[in-house]
């Protein structure tokens, strides 16, 4: 049996979240939104462009992309694709699908081009009805990867004419309904409102859904509590680290029933021994943990947490807990992303507050043209450079290159965050 997905639909109008297609109420910062989307065990989101012009569209698209730039899971696009140039827009935006429209008459065209040229697994389709699929039921299969179905009383008629497996738009939250639609073998996933109104909750919604013997992509312990050595109060500590700079945030405790509401829910939850009360991180300050791993020291006494923390660990408003020096010894960073940064960080400091004989103000006051020059010149230095049998010199010249690179990804608004996430994704 396949992973049954839980999917969010974002609309946009005029680069911000509107509520749907017809209702354009703006609804909230999309940007935190999609922060949630991304780490409360949502599968796919499938982002509508609701634009009427070319420029309203450029907006959007704009969003879109730095929407990806927050996301780690499958963005899927669409809305005014009207030529194959503005599927391939939706793709430099960092999407990984796009859907087409089955009622405007060129989207097979569209679909049979795009599925050439970048494979079918990335190009959906959304149909109101039947008519769509009958009249190209003989190459629906060769040109979609899945169809976004609007109304669940279609599946009937659609199973009959192809297996081209959909996500169905839900119109509530009834749990029998929702597990009569996804034990259907035609049905990869659902979507709709009710997945903005408990976005908290989807992994719970997962753990119920999974107990009526459906797959979903959830949290499964490997060990037994009994595989844990507790501590005299019956408890294991647990660290909490932030999974994607790995500073470490916190430390508290968890008894039996915080582990299994923690595995559960994919929300980080305690024991409190000063209360003698379980309690969920976030649950009054809104600064959840949402679980990305659990993984047991050497001696099944200590849980190491990897966590996206949402807002502050520390009760003081600290990001971590922490802060207080005891003592210190000066070292030279060697992690590579690290020193990135820190090299980044000055050239992007440079820029906000500029500094008399400075060579990286140099290159900004010149402007853009000075800064591609230089780093042409150093692409140069380092081919020649690699021809050298000497390390060192290309060494040199690479570390030249990469600065001067730098000092173009802050001219230009570009940051290794945004480097690590497109190289990820390809």
């Amino acid at each position: 049996m396949e992973y049954k997905n839980i999917v969010a639909t974002i609309y946009l109008k005029d680069g911000r979240a509107v509520k749907s297609r017809k209702d354009f109420t703006p609804c909230g910062d999309i940007l935190e939104e999609v922060k949630i989307y991304n780490d409360c065990g949502i599968d796919k989101i499938i982002i509508f462009d609701l634009s009427d012009d070319d420029e309203e569209h450029e907006k959007n698209l704009q969003m879109i992309k730095e929407l990806n730039r927050n996301l780690e899971i499958k963005v899927c696009a669409g809305g005014n694709i009207n030529r194959f140039e503005d599927i391939k827009k939706l793709f430099y935006t960092g999407c990984q699908q796009v859907v087409l429209n089955g009622s405007k008459p060129d989207s097979f065209a569209l679909a049979q081009e795009a599925s050439k040229r970048f494979g079918k697994d990335r190009v959906l389709v959304s149909v109101n009805n039947v008519d769509f699929i009958f009249k190209n039921s003989e190459a629906m299969e060769e040109n979609f990867h899945e169809m976004l179905v609007a109304d669940k009383k279609l599946l009937d008629a659609i199973e009959n004419i192809t297996a081209i497996p959909s996500v169905v738009v839900m119109d509530g939250s009834d749990m029998d309904d929702m597990i009569d639609i996804l034990k259907r073998d035609s049905v990869r996933g659902i979507t709709g409102k009710f997945v903005a109104e408990s976005s908290q909750e989807i992994m719970s919604l997962k753990t119920e859904l999974t107990k009526h013997g459906l797959r979903m992509v959830n949290f499964s312990s490997s060990l037994k509590w009994s595989d844990f050595k507790l501590n005299a109060d019956g408890m294991v500590p647990v660290i909490a680290q932030d999974y994607r700079t790995n500073e470490v945030l916190m430390m508290a405790y968890m008894n039996e029933e915080a582990f299994s509401r923690t595995i559960s829910s994919g929300k980080m939850t305690y024991y409190s021994r000063s209360r003698q009360e379980i309690w969920m991180k976030g649950e009054t300050s809104g600064h959840i943990q949402y679980v990305k791993s659990l993984t047991a020291d050497c001696d099944y006494d200590t849980i190491l947490a990897k966590v996206s923390q949402i807002g502050a660990a520390c009760h003081t408003g600290s990001p971590s807990c922490f802060f207080h020096p005891i003592v210190k010894k000066e070292y030279r960073e060697k992690n590579p992303l690290k020193v990135f940064e820190d090299v980044y960080a000055v050239i992007a400091d440079r820029k906000e507050h500029p500094k008399e004989g400075s060579y990286t103000n140099y290159l900004f006051d010149k402007g853009i043209d000075k800064i591609l020059k230089k780093l042409g010149e150093e692409n140069t230095e380092t081919i020649i450079a690699a021809k050298n049998p000497n390390p060192e010199e290309i060494k040199y010249e690479i570390s030249d290159y990469l600065y001067h690179l730098m000092v173009l990804m802050v001219e230009r608004g570009v940051t290794w965050e945004d480097i690590m996430r497109e190289l990820s994704q390809r």
